[in-house]
């Protein structure tokens, strides 16, 4: 399994918004980059995007468990 889906899954609900808006930031600057011509790993964008739809994939399972627990 991913290290970093393990991560995110060891995250407390506020860790993950956190983390999520870091990441969004990142990949923000990233994306600046790119169109400026001073990126030199492009592929490091699509990481950054796909390591956000992971947070937010775990962020959801933790509020529906919490939600099924109620």
């Amino acid at each position: 399994m991913n290290k970093v889906l393990e991560q995110f899954r060891g995250m407390s609900v506020d860790e993950l918004k956190q983390e999520i808006s870091k990441l969004q930031r990142e990949h923000f600057n990233l994306r600046f980059q790119l169109t400026s011509g001073t990126l030199k790993q492009t592929d490091n964008v699509r990481k950054a995007r796909r390591n956000i739809a992971r947070a937010y994939t775990v962020l959801t399972e933790k509020l529906r468990a919490e939600e099924g627990a109620k």
